[in-house]
């Protein structure tokens, strides 16, 4: 049994949850999320908590005990309170802007560019240079984050590029003149 697996998952008082025919739908004030649960795995539903057992023993069958475990939680969580990632613009007319349904991004490049914002994120720029991506959906948000710092990597040099918030960038030494 996995050990991330045996653990129960609260469930919130905000949050409706039904399980028919290996489906699992969560809804909460944030949103709807939707997924397949394997059948080598069982949901058992008390009072607010759901447990998630496996009905074999084997290797393949543990490790997707521990993540269903972990999908389902993140489920729970994004409908009831959401997600958010921050990233930062650092550089030099580095700027961004929402217009509509697309972030428009000014990277140092000769031209903007227009990334369409998907239906269940929300986009919120804070002083031209702070991104604020939130969803229910964590899957869904670290890959849109990830699409946008894919513009910008940060450089070692100067630490020019797109970070998340915390991020460290371990910084390089250039050319030493003689």
């Amino acid at each position: 049994m996995s050990r991330i697996g045996r653990l129960s998952i609260p469930i919130a008082s905000n949050v409706d949850i039904a399980y028919k025919d290996s489906i699992l739908i969560v809804k909460g004030p944030h949103g709807t999320l939707k997924t397949t649960i394997p059948e080598t795995l069982e949901l058992v539903e008390n009072e607010n908590t759901i447990q998630v057992h496996a009905k074999k023993n084997t290797k393949k069958v543990k490790s997707l005990h521990g993540l269903y475990r972990t999908i389902i939680s993140n489920m729970i969580i994004g409908v009831s309170e959401q997600f958010q990632t921050t990233l930062i613009l650092n550089g030099v007319g580095y700027r961004g802007a929402v217009k509509g349904k697309e972030l428009h991004l000014n990277l140092g490049y000769s031209h903007t560019i227009e990334l369409l914002i998907p239906q269940s994120i929300t986009v919120e720029v804070v002083q031209n240079t702070t991104i604020n991506i939130k969803s229910c959906d964590k899957e869904l948000l670290g890959l849109y984050a990830a699409s946008v710092r894919s513009w910008r990597p940060p450089e070692p040099y100067k630490g020019k590029g797109i970070l998340y918030k915390d991020e460290q960038i371990l910084r390089k030494a250039g050319k030493s003149g003689k």
